[in-house]
């Protein structure tokens, strides 16, 4: 019987042997570009605020490299211990144990194909050949290790293997690993920790800790068990590890604070960067999350307010936007885009157009203040009917919100109650083809020359008017809002920088006259329900025929923070509606949080030095040499001149 166990040996050694160079000629012939120099696999793109904190992951698969020099020896140690105790010894392939495992494949008629993989050879698997099980499979991948170790150290071998592995839960490789069950560097982690990740790839979903924790600790007390049978570890080391249980996090892969940022981001990139979410790039923003907080619960508290006073409101078309900007740098501090990403993820903030209203005027009186107008330069309060103007041969009659006239008026005064009627007659007096080519050299764009337009009757997204309304912040340059501030790649070297472009279209004095008059609409005007103690505001209010959008665009000596609600569809909301009641206290609501979280905020506008003031009908106003105030009942006080 003896002897029959021998030959039976000796012609399965024969044709194991001949079965492997068989394979190995084969190999030789057609390797398929094994070169094994080349590896890249998929990383995960980071997205960073101004401050350095994470605001989310992007990805293919959710994987942070570290590099061989991060592992702890311990790390190694454990690895080896319950996956390939000689791992250090063999050569790629260990003969003994593929022997035992040959022998169970003959018996089991060719049904079993388990066994004897070294590490080298679980890579080899997982990353160059097909889950196929079959014998040619199998001597292949035996082959394959043995030619990487050729061509790559243990050390480059361990790296890519637990680089590349799967922990479950969505985690690729060991640094994605520890980092989100245990919130911890791989040299932060305990004996425990440890043992727990390295006994995960033999069956990923079963130990997951977030779902099995029983099944993983005691996958993990069987790693730490091998380690002190080897002498690897001391007692007290093998007993302090079993007794501790971990703390394990289930947070979501991409972490995402900020969905429409992050949406904006991607769609930004992702033309020039078409590897962005395989890349491990670092992405930078100037988006403040504490910021985009303040300004997410206060679109909320608007939006709350609204389903409050309107019963009747329709929730699943209702919505609102709300864009901040630091006017000085053109960095986007906050973007939202909705309520709700969740129940919609639909971007208004960026990709919804929607009519400005009454939020357009202060463009219109910059243009007269440019062309020489004073805020205290008269305009009629009257009505006007344009024959045919409404287009079906219609008549068109604008009115003032409550249907009043004021009669002669100032400027300053117009704006301050956005009356509708004395600015469509300063717009008739300047000429519309002069206002509608100075709003061309401004930049805006998609509008018509007709008078509908100095109503603000285009289309225009959050995100685009914000850029606009710099220039009154910004003493009369526009500055490009920029949501990204720099890429760099996974070593962090910068390869693209976002400085926001800016051009000039008014000069300092002239655009300080017009927030002056905004300052006004806040304090005595349209919209006083922005107003904050303590803190000069610039603003101007917005509502559209029959209530269909909700604006308010308020500006601090340092940021600014524009404002919209409406319903999806475009159908009005509750008359009642519009830019001050529903908007303007929005601000007020996010600016309150604001200097609470930065107390020592600019809280005065900077006076540009040819501004001066005299006193007309015995009150105090700005005006500049080109802009002079009238000179009836003008009186000019040299000592009042402002530098």
């Amino acid at each position: 019987m003896r002897i029959l166990t021998y030959i039976f040996s000796f012609f399965l050694l024969i044709i194991v042997a001949g079965a492997i160079y068989a394979t190995y000629l084969f190999t030789l012939a057609d390797d398929k570009g094994y070169t094994f120099k080349e590896y890249k696999p998929p990383l995960t793109t980071q997205i960073f605020d101004i401050n350095g904190k994470l605001i989310a992951n992007i990805f293919e698969q959710h994987r942070f490299y570290a590099n061989y020099n991060e592992f702890p020896p311990r790390l190694i140690e454990a690895l080896i211990a319950i996956e390939d105790t000689s791992f250090f010894e063999h050569n790629g392939v260990n003969i003994d144990a593929i022997f035992r495992a040959v022998i169970k494949i003959i018996k089991s008629g060719g049904k079993t194909m388990e066994g004897a993989s070294t590490l080298t050879q679980q890579f080899i698997k997982n990353t160059e050949l097909t889950p196929e099980k079959t014998l040619e499979r199998k001597i292949r991948e035996a082959l394959l290790a043995y030619k990487m170790e050729t061509f790559l150290s243990k050390e480059e071998i361990l790296e890519r293997y637990l680089n590349f592995i799967f922990f479950g839960h969505g985690y690729y490789g060991i640094k994605t690993a520890a980092q989100g069950y245990f919130h911890k560097n791989l040299n932060e982690l305990t004996l425990k920790e440890i043992a727990m990740l390295v006994g995960m790839p033999k069956a990923p979903s079963s130990y997951d800790p977030t779902k099995h924790l029983d099944l993983s600790v005691s996958r993990a007390n069987n790693v730490i068990q091998r380690l002190y049978s080897l002498g690897w570890i001391s007692k007290n080391e093998y007993d302090e590890a079993l007794n501790e249980i971990p703390t394990i996090y289930d947070d979501t892969l991409t972490q995402n604070m900020a969905p429409y940022v992050v949406d904006e981001v991607i769609k930004q990139l992702s033309p020039n960067f078409k590897d962005l979410k395989t890349g491990g790039y670092k992405i930078t923003l100037n988006i403040d999350l504490d910021v985009q907080e303040m300004a997410r619960k206060a679109l909320q508290f608007g939006y709350d307010e609204i389903v409050k006073r309107d019963k009747d409101a329709n929730l699943s078309t209702l919505n609102g936007a709300i864009v901040v900007v630091n006017h000085q740098s053109g960095g986007v501090l906050a973007l939202v885009g909705g309520v709700d990403y969740e129940k919609s993820n639909y971007n208004r903030a960026t990709q919804s157009t929607r009519q400005p209203g009454s939020s357009f005027k202060p463009f219109i009186y910059q243009v007269a203040i440019n062309l020489g107008y004073s805020p205290m330069s008269e305009v009629a309060d009257i009505s006007r009917i344009f024959e045919g103007g409404a287009g079906n041969n219609e008549d068109w009659k604008p009115k003032n919100y409550g249907g009043n006239f004021e009669g002669i008026i100032t400027l300053k005064q117009a704006l301050t109650a956005s009356r509708n009627l004395a600015t469509i007659n300063l717009a008739l007096d300047i000429g519309i083809d002069v206002i509608y080519s100075k709003l061309l050299q401004m930049g805006f764009k998609d509008i018509h020359p007709d008078l509908s337009l100095v109503l603000g009757s285009f289309g225009i997204s959050p995100l685009e008017f914000s850029k606009f309304y710099t220039m009154f912040g910004n003493n009369g340059v526009i500055k490009e809002p920029q949501i990204i501030r720099e890429i760099a790649d996974k070593e962090g070297k910068i390869l693209l920088e976002f400085p926001s472009k800016e051009y000039r279209v008014s000069e300092e004095g002239q655009s300080f006259l017009v927030l002056d008059m905004m300052r006004n609409v806040v304090e005595h005007g349209t919209g006083r329900n922005a107003r904050v103690n303590d803190i000069e505001i610039a603003g101007k209010t917005g509502t559209t025929n029959k209530s269909v959008d909700a604006w308010f665009c308020g500006i601090t000596p340092e940021i600014e923070a524009l404002i919209w609600f409406g319903n999806d569809n475009n159908k009005p909301m509750k008359s009642t509606e519009g830019g001050a009641r529903t908007a303007a206290p929005v601000f007020r609501e996010f600016l309150t949080q604001y200097l609470e979280k930065f107390p020592d905020t600019t809280r005065k506008f900077n006076i540009p030095s040819d501004v001066r003031k005299g006193l007309y009908k015995g009150k105090s106003e700005y005006y500049t040499p080109k802009s002079p105030l009238p000179r009836m009942n003008a009186k000019f006080n040299e000592s009042e001149i402002l530098f």
